[in-house]
């Protein structure tokens, strides 16, 4: 890793150890520049890329065409309303009602290391191990001071970008936008791809045609959402896992978002990334600074697979700071899909008696234990325990669980509260709401104003008293519904605007201080399955609920578009019951089993209820699970083939970083008639060593591994699956 600044040409280079970046310094105004993003290159003058010396020219020599110069000039941060018609990075109300804005080059420096972004989630290094680059930028005119960070990591090609602003003007500035980075390329003829969803069908990758004007992805639900991701790519025409170009951008943040490519009449493109401008406003007095949340650029001249491997490895080593990252995770059974509310503690005890026989080592009470929520229509807020479902209180139901041998977690869900609630009753107006209109209701409930920091006190504090109550050694934090009727009776007028963006804040500092007062506590986050999947939320939790669908099939591609950027160890998968409760669907529970191995693997399920036959294999499940933990924890991810794609099979693979062994996931979702067996191409695989099939004799070089593939026998019937591990 290197960054370096040529004095001659202006010019910065930003060097990964397979990619460059580069930046100039442009006319005597101090435009900034982009000049190249890509594969890593070794001549270090790039200004040539700026084709200043192309009409329209700089403004110091042809300042009659500023504005064309500005609209066509590839840039680092986009001004407002002073030439550049294209998508703008940022958007200032200053004293005048004004909102004219455009940073320019004042100075920068290049230190060791990686700083904090305060208030809110960051890759983070050690000074040893990263390098920043921090622009100063400034508008005079209006009093506005700035500095671009990008920071690079000695193990990592990944870039981050960020933006912190100041006001140094004598009077209050509106901020009403701001992205954290801009990015100006040429197109050769790129798609977009993104990741939608909804609800139980999240993180489907999706490849759009890029055409002229703006095409976008984003949430203006108060989290990242189950609809849209914080993730887009630009990629080849044609790209696959191991050939072709992609440009990957992610969004460290866990609110509203905007990922946006837009395509010029120059055939130029621009990506932007940042907090979504919709009912966002900042004010800014006089001293105040704003931080931005940082966007992770990756680029792959290898295809997706190098792409995914490099945010893979980033977020393991940069990003997830839990003690649990590399432990395996205990082996939990939840239950939700057990009882749904309807539970006692000798319900929880008897399943927790049957799954200490089957080896399962956690039990997690979900939602139900508090207040006298009976259903999902009250109780919210009232975090003190329900004795007439937990005989004796929760302490005596923790201890007798840990009697059998079991762990025991339990389920919150901290930010929301139910209009039928006895702090309801008491604070009204602790709910987001606005005056005089009829609050939208979602699951009927309500979410608390967590810009209050009372109201962030009663929340935690309600929290850590169960916590301190009894040995509770997980905790399930969730929250199941978006964000409506935004004000704040806390807020002025003009500062209504900022509640979004500082309830967010509000959650992060939540997050943090139980992480803090309880160091060795396993925290997983949810939000009505996979709708706050994002690296805001894998900066306080090692592992993420993936999505309140946990049927083997439906699982196969919501696990491969989550796969496509987050480590597998980060992913909450369970087994669970079949019919399955989402889509009806029966399938093998070896299947079931196998499915859920590529995630943190638990079970959600009444274990009592099982066949005997059932209840049988999970102890030969749970033994595969503790075999390759580590290996899938760890290892490098290959994506081998997609039912996705070809709606017959799936396909995938984890090698460990020394290429000792592989574990290759097969799942044949439909069969067909008078069919051959499937050749499958292994990656990733020392070429010249000899590997052998677990359990055979069979052996092959990883080169023909490689290059001639392994012959798949395609199981009988639909839903089937097997593992191969190769050593």
């Amino acid at each position: 890793m290197n960054i370096t600044y040529l004095k001659d040409s202006r010019s910065i280079k930003i060097d990964t150890a397979n990619t460059s970046y580069v930046i100039c310094i442009v006319d005597e105004e101090g435009f900034i520049g982009h000049a190249y993003y890509g594969a890593k290159l070794f001549d270090d003058d790039l200004s040539y890329l700026m084709r200043i010396n192309e009409n329209p020219m700089v403004p110091s020599v042809n300042g009659r065409d500023r504005s064309a110069f500005l609209d066509t000039f590839p840039t680092e941060f986009s001004g407002n309303n002073v030439g550049d018609f294209r998508e703008s990075s940022i958007d200032i109300e200053d004293k005048n009602g004004t909102h004219g804005v455009q940073l320019l080059y004042k100075n920068h420096r290049i230190i060791k290391g990686k700083s904090k972004i305060e208030g809110l989630p960051a890759t983070f290094a050690d000074d040893e191990d990263a390098m920043t680059l921090e622009i100063e930028v400034e508008d005079t005119n209006i009093g506005l001071q700035g500095i671009l960070s990008y920071s690079i990591f000695k193990d990592s090609d990944a870039i981050t970008r960020s933006i912190k602003i100041k006001n140094v003007s004598e009077n209050s500035l509106y901020l009403d936008k701001l992205m954290s980075m801009c990015l100006d390329m040429d197109d050769e003829d790129y798609r977009m791809l993104v990741l939608h969803g909804s609800w139980a069908r999240e993180r489907n990758i999706e490849y759009r045609k890029i055409g002229y004007g703006k095409q976008s992805c984003g949430s203006v639900r108060g989290e990242s959402s189950h609809q849209e991701h914080p993730f887009i790519a630009l990629v080849s025409d044609g790209i696959t896992q191991s050939k072709g170009e992609a440009y990957g951008f992610n969004f460290v943040y866990s609110g509203n978002f905007l990922a946006q490519v837009e395509k010029n009449q120059f055939d130029s493109l621009r990506v932007v990334m940042g907090i979504h401008p919709d009912n966002f406003r900042f004010k800014l007095e006089p001293g105040d600074e704003f931080f931005s949340p940082e966007v992770v650029m990756v680029y792959s001249d290898k295809g997706l697979g190098q792409m995914t491997r490099t945010y893979h490895d980033l977020y393991r080593n940069h990003l997830i700071r839990s003690p649990y990252l590399r432990k395996p995770r205990p082996v939990l059974i939840n239950n939700w899909e057990a009882t749904y509310f309807d539970f006692d503690n000798e319900k929880l005890l008897d399943i927790a008696r049957t799954a200490k026989k089957c080896g399962i080592e956690m039990l997690v009470m979900d939602d139900g234990w508090f207040g006298y929520r009976n259903d999902d229509n009250s109780s919210l807020g009232d975090w003190q325990v329900n004795e007439n479902k937990l005989k004796g209180g929760l302490k005596k139901l923790v201890d007798d669980v840990n009697a059998i041998g079991l762990k025991f977690g339990i389920w919150f869900e901290p930010e929301m509260i139910s209009p039928d609630s006895e702090l309801y009753r008491a604070h009204p107006d602790w709910a987001i709401a606005i005056p005089d209109r009829t609050p939208c209701r979602s699951r009927n409930q309500y979410v608390l104003d967590l810009t209050r920091p009372e109201v962030r006190d009663y929340a935690y504090n309600c929290v850590a008293s169960i916590l301190k109550s009894a040995n509770i050694e997980y905790v399930k934090w969730d929250m199941n519904r978006q964000l409506t009727d935004i004000c704040s009776s806390c807020l002025d007028a003009d500062r209504q605007g900022e509640l979004m963006h500082r309830y967010v804040l509000g959650m992060y500092e939540m997050q943090e201080r139980l992480i803090t007062d309880f160091p060795d506590l396993l925290l997983e986050n949810c939000s009505g399955g996979g709708a706050r999947f994002d690296p805001g939320m894998l900066y306080y939790s090692p592992q993420l609920w993936c999505s309140d669908d946990t049927d083997a099939i439906e699982r196969l591609t919501i696990q491969e578009g989550t796969a496509l950027i987050y480590p597998l160890s980060t992913m909450g998968a369970h087994v669970s019951v079949c019919p399955n409760h989402t889509v009806g669907r029966v399938t093998p529970f070896e299947t079931r089993g196998n499915v859920a191995l590529a995630g943190t693997f638990g079970y959600e399920l009444d274990v009592t209820k099982l066949s005997d036959e059932d209840k049988a294999a999970i102890p030969n499940q749970i033994d595969t699970y503790h075999k390759y933990s580590e290996l899938i924890r760890n290892g490098d991810y290959y994506r081998l083939a997609s039912y996705r794609e070809n709606h017959f099979y799936d396909c995938y693979e984890v090698v460990s970083k020394d290429k000792s062994e592989a574990l290759i996931t097969f799942v044949q979702v439909l069969n067909q008639a008078n069919s051959h067996s499937r050749r499958i191409k292994i990656e990733g695989l020392d070429d010249e060593r000899v590997y052998r099939i677990e359990g055979t004799d069979k052996t092959f070089r990883g080169s023909t591994l490689k290059h001639a593939g392994l012959l798949i026998e395609r199981p009988w019937g639909d839903f089937q699956s097997k593992l191969i591990h190769l050593i």
